[in-house]
Order: structure tokens, then sequence, then C-alpha cells
């Protein structure tokens, strides 16, 4: 079967299973709100960032992108559906890519522009402190912060193939962005710029000062990204469904 046409079937998973487009609302309305609420925070503080500030909907947001590739992927291990979608698809490689593409888009869609949004309406709360932030500054951070979310969606879609458990991947990956990353930061100084989460989340930064720059920190997530679908992809490939 061409590759088209199964992009196509697994788009309309995407599109028709409930959890998964409550997932990608909940990408776009968690970035937006909790930017627009930290749109009000103090701007005193001499390490204040307005570009990170405006985009610190991003944290919330990783949590529902990261649970939308997760689903995406575990909802094909229920019931053993996917014996079905090998069964249509016999070539393993292509499923999984059109897979991989039909988590990819749509959350690079709704990751920009909940990232387009959050930055509108934290810059309406932030007002002057805000105005330092030249065109440049705000795309970099609006597309930086759709690709990390559409990385972090796939970097859950990989694990789940390699775990075949949606529920593993969460229990993994959601208390690692939101503790154990922090923890590690703390103890284990320049290292941690190279964790997945630490490196994407620069290019939300106006200034920086680590290892690596906006890109380049993007370049390390999508570096652990393709080692999860690696894993997940050989894990199709040689187990059996």
């Amino acid at each position: 079967m061409p590759f088209v046409p199964v992009l196509r079937a697994e788009w309309t998973k995407v599109r028709t299973l409930r959890s998964l487009y409550g997932a990608l609302l909940a990408v776009f309305a968690a970035t937006t709100a909790f930017s627009a609420v930290a749109g009000v925070s103090d701007t005193s503080d001499p390490e204040f960032d307005p570009l990170f500030m405006a985009l610190s909907g991003v944290t919330p947001g990783q949590i529902a992108a990261i649970s939308f590739g997760a689903l995406a992927m575990s909802s094909e291990y229920h019931g053993h559906a996917i014996r079905i979608s090998l069964a249509a698809v016999p070539r393993r490689g292509r499923w999984f890519a059109a897979k991989l593409t039909a988590v990819a888009l749509p959350a690079l869609a709704v990751g920009l522009a909940g990232a387009l949004a959050a930055l509108l309406a934290a810059r309406a709360g932030l007002g002057p402190a805000a105005s330092g932030l030249s065109a440049a500054e705000q795309l970099r951070g609006v597309v930086g912060c759709g690709v990390y979310l559409t990385l972090m969606a796939l970097f859950a879609a990989g694990l789940t193939a390699l775990l075949r458990s949606g529920t593993a991947t969460l229990s993994l990956m959601i208390p690692f962005v939101l503790i154990v990353s922090f923890v590690i930061g703390d103890l284990a100084g320049g290292l941690t710029d190279f964790l997945p989460d630490r490196a994407g989340q620069v290019v939300l930064h106006e200034s920086y000062d680590g290892s690596v720059g906006p890109w380049t920190g993007l370049a390390v997530t999508a570096l652990w990204t393709a080692a999860a679908v690696g894993a997940g992809a050989w894990r199709l490939r040689r187990s059996d469904v």
C-alpha cells in the first residue's frame, strides 16, 4: 500500500479518537492559559526573561504533548489493534513512519498555534517589560516552542512503541520532565544542558549562557527523539504483535 493512503488512515484514527483530540486541545489550552497567567507576574527580578515568561506555558503544554504521543501509539496495542493495522500494511516500517507523521503534523500545527497565542496573551499582560523583545526573538520562540512540543510528542510515541505501553511511557516521562530533570540539574551542573527537555527549552529564552544554543539545543532534543523512535522501530520489527 502506498504511503499516502496509510497516512490518511492513521490521521483518521487521530482525528476520530476522543482521547487524542482532547490531548491536542490540551496542548493548545495549557500552553496558552499558563502563559497568559505568567504574563501578570512580577517583572522586577533581575533574572527576568520576558521571552521565556511569555512562553512558560510550555511546561504544562509538554505534558499534554507527551500524552498525545503516548496515547496515539498505545491505542494500537489496546485489543491488539496493531494486528489489524499491520495486516493492512505488512511493511512495518512504512506503517510506523505514517503513524509518526500522523503524530508530528497535528502536534506541530497545534504547538505553533498555541505558542503564538501564548506569546500574544502574555505580552499583553507583561506590557512594557516585553517591549525589548525583537521580532526575530519572538519568531524564534514561537517556532522553537512548536518544534519542541512536536519532538516531545514523537519521543513519547517512540518510547511507547518500545515499551508497548502508554502507561509505562507516561510513568517515566512525566516525572522526569517535572521533577527528575530539575533535581539532576541542581547536582550535575553543565551535563544537564544535554537532557532532552532542558536542551530543547533553550530556544525559549531571550538570553542563554549554557553549553548549547537555541537551535543546537533543539538538535540535542531531536537526537534523543531519534533514539527513542529508532528503539521503537527496532522493537516493532523484531517482536511479534
